[in-house]
């Protein structure tokens, strides 16, 4: 993931998945849980048949539908359709049954013939471009007709993808396509690439340029709309200083890109310089553009803004009339004076919205008032050409409160990564999600709605863990880092940058208020307590990734390191830690690269029979190079699980190890997929073993086996297929809560036959 909550910025709406015969879909079974929205959103497409039938993606694989323009949300199987972060879904304008969709980081596209109810793969075959689709353009005059834009130029069929051809003369990334209706005597085509704008006749095949009037510079945006008797083009063009003026921005074309005027009026942004440091550039950038064949004189523009107050902030222009006037019809911090947006979680939390630029923007073709955007973080719709917005992301609780401590029910857009769930045990009704990038949500009707916590903790972006504690109600200890992602591959792999700001925080009102512990700062990824430590000052330890382990025995206002023989001066990214009923302490080193070589110093598990005094690996015997997790068997002392991702560049060694003799020997179980995650054993039935995977998983994300081991089965129902950890709910036995990198919190049905 790339976004970081503070740099960007009853019954729940249980998403019910339909279930088309021998399809692979959701039973009514799974149902998401927690928050929704908080991540990145992209791609958005609305259907020119229904206004409120909508397509949106997510950075982390997801794909997700709604028929009710946005108040509800359902995730589409991921062995149906996988969300792409480069192209938005087509509806097909003469078929209101048929979508054609992107699937995944490839190429790969799928076609859905029932609405979108199951989606299938639409070409036979590798497809003839060689890089991923950023625009896909069903002509809505010829039928079988679809025009597929890339990085690297266009390409056309004219018979539903059985046979393509490059289109001639289109250079650059293609941003949009647009058409003038009327008729094969009228029919020309406009297409927008990062190179310029380039125009063909009813045949599409041959492109020529069409520039006139465009200053020089990389288009950011294109869009067109035409009635057959009115046609209008819309391209921006990235802004520059020159002369001390404001060169680029908006433009318009009347006659079909032959010419062009420019659009920036005194209401649009035209500002030549930064007069916010909290503005999204030292120069306005206009990187959406909107239009429909309905009015084509109706368009909106977003504008980075380089303020962030208004005039001049982040916001939608409209204009009615072809670019020669605008008006800003956004205002979605709470702040403005003309705010006119639904609050969210985030607003109730910190009384702000981030003025984030929009990864998309999109119009319905069938109705110029409704209007979508959406950011890293949240969806909103207007349904009157931007009087007021809905926000699409969050719905409140019915007669919730109107402050922090507001309410919020699952609408199924579920896009965030989550490292564990835990049920109070003094309270059962409260439950506590750990999140990546918005923190931390507590639920105090049994997960049913939730309250995001995220705007009062010490340290904002990453609640790894928490260790409740058994006898004190209320008080908790939490592991908080402001890097996320811990161990999977952003860290690993060194996408992201491990950022020092983290360490261990106490509760003592059930998580609703949080002070900081007193040892070194630096992400911390576990925090464990010993129960038959005194109540009143607990032994604590807590790992510091690519620092070490602490020790506290005064509930944590006091710290001392406790590392001696763990790890390794090159590689200390300690993760987990557990302690067995014994009072061992076991704690995992996890990978590490340096140069592109897969450090073997220090990564292992390791183990201490002192309290943390002192570690012994118990892994040398085994060469594995990327743990990601382990899990201490809960009756038998020796029996150790230990899951593994594959190193790249070396022998495939991922998957499932395992222990029953504290690391003298290991045998490896099984390995379903390059990444396993983690694996956990039944609370109630001690010989089952579920298995997680994630980050690639291409089968299903989720394994059970009844025997130890010796077989297994897969759940098929659960759409998300990146799953971390498995957690269970003692008063829902055939129940199990599974945390996922990137589809939030799913319960299901204990057993796959349960589906």
């Amino acid at each position: 993931m790339t976004r970081s909550i503070l740099a960007a910025c009853v019954a729940a709406a249980l998403c019910l998945m339909g279930h088309a015969p021998g399809a692979e879909a959701a039973g009514p079974s799974w149902r998401p849980v927690g928050l929704t929205g908080g991540g990145a959103l992209y791609r958005l497409s609305i259907s020119p048949h229904d206004p409120q039938l909508v397509a949106i993606a997510c950075d982390m694989s997801g794909a997700y539908l709604s028929r009710d323009g946005g108040r509800t949300w359902r995730m589409i199987h991921h062995r149906q359709l996988r969300g792409c972060t480069v192209c938005a879904a087509a509806f097909d304008p003469l078929d209101a049954n048929r979508i054609l969709a992107p699937s995944g980081w490839g190429a790969d596209l799928r076609v859905s013939t029932d609405g979108g109810e199951t989606f299938r793969p639409w070409l036979r075959g590798r497809p003839p471009w060689r890089s991923r689709p950023g625009v896909l353009y069903m002509d809505p005059e010829v039928r079988g007709r679809v025009l597929v834009g890339t990085d690297r130029g266009l390409w056309v069929t004219d018979d539903d993808g059985q046979t393509w051809r490059q289109a001639r003369g289109v250079t650059g990334a293609v941003l949009g396509v647009a058409q003038r209706r009327g008729g094969a005597d009228a029919r020309a085509y406009t297409v927008g690439t990062a190179d310029g704008v380039f125009r063909a006749d009813a045949s599409c095949e041959t492109f020529e340029a069409a520039r006139h009037g465009l200053p020089d510079g990389r288009l950011l945006a294109f869009a067109g709309g035409s009635t057959g008797k009115v046609t209008r083009l819309y391209a921006s063009v990235q802004c520059t200083l020159k002369g001390g003026r404001l060169a680029g921005g908006v433009f318009v074309s009347d006659d079909g890109a032959r010419t062009w005027r420019r659009a920036m009026t005194p209401e649009i942004n035209t500002q030549t310089r930064r007069s916010s440091k909290w503005a999204n550039g030292d120069l306005p950038q206009y990187p959406h553009l909107a239009t429909t064949d309905l009015n084509p004189d109706r368009a909106y523009a977003y504008g980075a803004g380089t303020s962030y107050m208004p005039p001049n902030h982040s916001t939608v222009y409209r204009t009615d009339d072809a670019g020669r006037s605008w008006r800003a019809v956004l205002f979605s911090d709470p702040r403005f004076k003309a705010f006119n947006a639904e609050h969210d979680w985030l607003t109730r939390g910190v009384g702000q919205r981030w003025q984030s630029v929009p990864n998309a923007m999109a119009v319905a073709p069938g109705d110029p008032d409704v209007v979508m955007t959406c950011t890293g973080m949240f969806v909103s719709r207007t349904e009157d050409g931007g009087g007021f917005w809905k926000v699409c992301h969050a719905r409140p609780a019915p007669n919730t409160s109107k402050g922090k401590d507001a309410s919020w029910v699952n609408n199924g857009l579920v896009v965030t990564s989550t490292w564990n769930y835990a049920i109070d045990p003094h309270e059962p009704n409260r439950h506590y999600i750990c999140y990546t990038d918005i923190g931390f949500a507590r639920s105090l009707d049994a997960g049913r709605t939730w309250i995001w916590q995220g705007h009062d903790l010490p340290w904002h972006n990453t609640v790894y863990e928490l260790a409740i504690d058994p006898a004190t109600p209320g008080r908790m200890w939490g592991a908080f880092s402001n890097t996320h992602d811990i161990p999977n591959g952003n860290i690993i792999h060194g996408r992201h940058g491990v950022h020092t700001s983290g360490g261990v925080a106490r509760s003592d009102d059930f998580g609703v208020t949080w002070t900081k512990a007193t040892l070194p700062e630096g992400p911390c990824v576990s925090v464990i307590l010993d129960p038959t430590s005194p109540r009143d000052r607990r032994t604590l330890w807590a790992s510091i990734f690519e620092d070490g382990v602490y020790r506290s025995d005064d509930g944590g206002r006091t710290w001392r390191k406790s590392s001696r023989g763990l790890g390794h001066p090159k590689n200390m990214r300690c993760c987990r830690l557990a302690r067995r009923a014994d009072a061992a302490l076991f704690c995992l080193v996890t990978a590490k690269r340096d140069g592109g070589r897969w450090l073997s110093e220090g990564v292992g598990l390791y183990r201490s029979a002192d309290g943390g005094d002192t570690w012994a690996e118990i892994t040398e015997g085994l060469d594995v190079r990327w743990p990601k997790d382990f899990t201490l068997h809960p009756t038998r002392p020796g029996t150790v699980l230990l899951s593994a991702a594959d190193a790249q560049g070396r022998p495939p060694e991922g998957g499932l190890y395992r222990t029953t003799d504290d690391g003298r020997t290991w045998s490896k179980v099984v390995q379903k997929d390059r990444q396993h995650f983690g694996a956990f054993y039944h609370p109630r039935h001690p010989e089952w073993i579920y298995v997680t995977l994630t980050e690639g998983a291409r089968e299903a994300g989720l394994y059970l086996s009844r025997d130890e081991g010796a077989t297994w089965k897969r759940f098929t129902g659960l759409p998300f297929v990146n799953v971390q950890r498995v957690h269970f709910d003692p008063r829902a036995p055939g129940e199990i809560i599974v945390t996922t990198f990137g589809g939030s919190v799913w319960r299901g049905p204990a057993e796959p036959m349960a589906e």
